[in-house]
């Protein structure tokens, strides 16, 4: 793209800046999707945003000049973010306590960590950027027969008040299980009284509506935003490291697995706030101190890197599964919409900090470091929700330390 639409001297700056506006994209569909997938149903909002990103990813293919590739990039982010949030809370709201935990953690992000990978093996062989654009969105079509495999999410259901549909979901889950179901999964009581719950129409005031909920969420929204700065600041620095690109790129994909079968196996046994915070620090600890390493040991800096990319990425994969076990049901969805969006405004930014490379070697690593290994610390006050089943109500929220 640098190539075709000259994007070098006086307009050098067009090229974080085409990075950027795509995770404006992304930060506007973070914003949104929540909203809509807790009015419109999971599965309605996912396949949708599937279909936005699949077919605006191809448009792109055809792109005269470097102002429309961005607008349709932008757009591809909105619906890149969106699929990607609902189906994570789709799976999370569908499966069980011991299986949740595995598809939050090595079910979604290992998959991610692959196509992650995927992508500078294809940009190897694969040098012309609409055939690259070409083979990457035709993958996106393999999901449409996934919409009579999928269901809707029986937890959403219920808190609409639709528990025929939700039934039928559950009691075919059961058949396939081979678990026998109840011949009254809800009674005409229990209906009754949980009615004027379920009917209340969620608005993203409600994460502030209590003094406790609105710390949570302040600090949530933090917690996020300096987290992502770290990880797609070290993603996107991957150019700037000492050797070829494209292996660069790689190496920094296949450092996530790691990292994610660790934070599988931290969330499994220890306390999330723990977990969280011990990870941050590590990944930042590492990336603040590069600037130590003598300037010909450039194998140890990338392997500082990556070390520092394996702590932040482990407590990224982290983030999500805290996130959901903190708020209740009818937000649950907005809750991560709304920290995915603050999350969103750390990635806008990643690309200068990266920029910053340019003035000097060292300062985006100082940056990045030290405000990963302070949210880091913050993580400790947030409420602990380890060992605890999912709140359907706010009064269930826990208390903020």
């Amino acid at each position: 793209l640098v190539l075709q639409w000259n994007l070098v001297c006086e307009d050098d700056w067009k090229a974080p800046l085409t990075t950027s506006l795509f995770f404006v994209g992304v930060l506007i569909g973070s914003f949104i999707s929540g909203q809509l997938s807790d009015r419109f149903g999971r599965k309605n909002i996912l396949f949708s945003t599937m279909a936005v990103q699949t077919g605006f990813s191809f448009l792109q293919i055809f792109s005269t000049s470097w102002e429309m590739f961005t607008v349709l990039f932008l757009i591809v982010g909105m619906g890149q973010i969106s699929n990607y949030v609902v189906a994570f809370i789709l799976g999370t709201e569908i499966l069980g306590k011991s299986v949740r935990i595995i598809f939050s953690t090595l079910g979604v992000c290992v998959f991610f960590a692959i196509g992650y990978m995927l992508l500078p093996l294809f940009a190897y062989f694969i040098r012309d950027w609409r055939m690259l654009l070409l083979a990457l969105t035709v993958p996106g079509l393999f999901c449409v027969p996934l919409w009579w495999i999928i269901p809707e999410s029986p937890r959403w259901l219920i808190s609409q008040g639709r528990y025929k549909e939700a039934e039928v979901i559950i009691r075919k889950a059961a058949k396939l299980n081979g678990v026998p179901a109840p011949a009254v999964l809800f009674d005409t009581t229990e209906m009754q009284d949980s009615k004027p719950q379920q009917q209340q129409k969620a608005i993203l005031l409600d994460l502030f509506r209590t003094r406790n909920i609105a710390t949570i969420t302040i600090m949530s929204l933090l917690l996020w935003f300096f987290t992502s700065v770290g990880y797609f600041g070290l993603s996107l620095s991957t150019p700037d490291w000492h050797g070829n690109a494209h292996i660069n790129c790689f190496l920094s994909a296949v450092i996530e697995v790691p990292a994610y079968v660790i934070a599988w196996l931290l969330l499994r046994s220890l306390p999330r706030r723990y977990s969280l915070s011990g990870t941050l620090v590590l990944g930042g600890g590492v990336v603040l101190f590069i600037q130590l390493v003598p300037a010909d040991l450039n194998v140890l800096s990338v392997g500082l890197v990556m070390l520092g990319k394996f702590g932040i990425t482990a407590a990224f994969s982290m983030l999500y599964v805290y996130n959901v076990e903190l708020y209740p049901t009818l937000v649950r969805n907005m809750a991560v919409g709304a920290t995915s969006t603050a999350s969103r405004l750390g990635s806008i930014i990643a690309p200068y900090f990266v920029y910053l490379g340019a003035y000097d070697r060292f300062l985006p690593y100082i940056l990045m470091g030290s405000l990963t290994v302070l949210i880091g610390i913050l993580t400790l006050f947030l409420p602990e929700s380890y060992g605890n089943p999912l709140p359907e109500n706010f009064e269930q929220m826990l208390k903020v330390k």
